[in-house]
């Protein structure tokens, strides 16, 4: 049976299911589910590729990262960081390799938390020579601990609840239509009525429009909030600020499926062969966050960040006398507008009792866009 028929069996026995419990299943499904498959391929040979793929200096920054937070949380003999969804592995080699070559190596506890099993055993076999790496299937598997939760296009695969306007806000469900999956709309949900209030939210001068809502990052907060003591946490991904997301210029939403490099907006084909994403709207991580205490210090474009961290003291310290491997459009593409420089953003949040300042946004912190007005 595919994922298809699967999904269709279910509506046929339960009634239309909303496109977030569509979302779940095309990509989650532990049988035939997107992310879940023991095919699926991360990077340049996959259907889409990270920052860490683009160029392992990447990775390296962030090892420059964890060494500056190491530093700002007091009596911390050895820094754990926590990669959630560590895709292929390359961002956490290239970052303890970084570590090993400062000689600092022993100072850090790496755990990745990855909940497909064909995805680890990759890891495992690429992180080898690593050998206090930690795996755990769950975030609720981890013990509570201080450190960096970090994380490098996740949420943008978290299930969407998917809204529209026309003469009249609705929500989309999925139905059965002659043994084929079709769109019907239905009243807005409790929960999605509340959200477009919580971010003020007016969809009424835009119409016609559709756009997507994303709940379960409040869900995934409160978990890290539980298993945090004290430190931060990272999250790389493209998205914006709630004003810029809900605007006349994205009235068509951000839904985009991705197959072979390819892009579509159709998430009704190839189900469990193509990646859904949705942009991230980072006001609700920052007023979600403050409400448990978690304090935002930190959003900004990817390449301002890059930038204000000293990328360029790095690319001397490590190429300076391997020219071979330095790349310079690559390093571009991780720096630049055109390329991910803009489009994706780094916000740290931050849990304890002291005011952590970072020098990756000393050049341009954007945290004010976030709040609501």
């Amino acid at each position: 049976m595919t994922l298809k028929e699967k999904i269709i069996e279910k509506i046929k026995a339960e009634g239309p299911i909303n496109f977030e419990t569509f979302m779940e299943i095309a990509l989650y499904d532990r049988e035939s589910g997107y992310y879940m498959r023991d095919n699926t391929k991360i990077g340049i040979c996959g259907d889409f590729y990270t920052s860490s793929h683009l160029h392992p200096i990447f990775g390296a920054m962030l090892g420059k990262q964890m060494e500056e937070m190491r530093g700002l949380i007091e009596c911390q003999d050895v820094f754990n960081i926590v990669e959630i969804g560590a895709g292929m592995g390359h961002l956490a080699k290239d970052m303890l390799e970084y570590l090993r070559e400062r000689g600092k190596l022993e100072q850090f506890n790496y755990y990745i938390v990855e909940m497909n099993p064909f995805l680890k055993m990759f890891q495992q076999v690429l992180l080898q020579e690593f050998q206090s790496i930690r795996w755990f299937s769950t975030l609720r598997e981890l013990p509570p601990m201080s450190g960096c939760f970090l994380s490098n296009e996740l949420l943008d695969a978290f299930p969407v609840r998917l809204i529209d306007m026309d003469e009249e806000l609705s929500e989309i469900y999925i139905a059965v239509n002659n043994n084929d999956l079709e769109e019907e709309k239905y009243p807005c949900s409790k929960e999605v009525m509340e959200y477009l209030r919580e971010f003020s939210i007016d969809l009424s001068s835009m119409k016609p429009c559709r756009t997507e809502i994303n709940l379960k990052v409040k869900d995934w907060l409160n978990l890290i909030n539980d298993k945090i003591k004290e430190g931060f946490i990272l999250t790389i991904d493209y998205g914006y600020p709630a004003a810029e997301y809900y605007s006349e210029e994205r009235n068509r939403g951000t839904l985009l499926c991705y197959h072979q490099h390819r892009i579509s907006e159709n998430p009704y084909i190839n189900i469990g062969q193509q990646d859904i994403t949705a942009h991230v709207n980072f006001s609700a991580l920052d007023k979600w966050g403050t409400e448990i205490g978690l304090k935002t210090i930190g959003f900004c474009p990817q390449g301002t960040y890059l930038i204000s961290l000293g990328i360029d003291e790095l690319i001397t310290e490590l190429y300076e006398e391997s020219p071979d491997i330095f790349d310079l459009a690559k390093i571009k593409g991780l720096i630049f507008p055109e390329g991910m420089g803009e489009s994706h953003k780094i916000m740290i949040q931050y849990k304890g009792i002291s005011n952590p300042q970072l020098r990756g946004f000393a050049l341009r912190n954007q945290q004010k866009k976030l709040k609501i007005i």
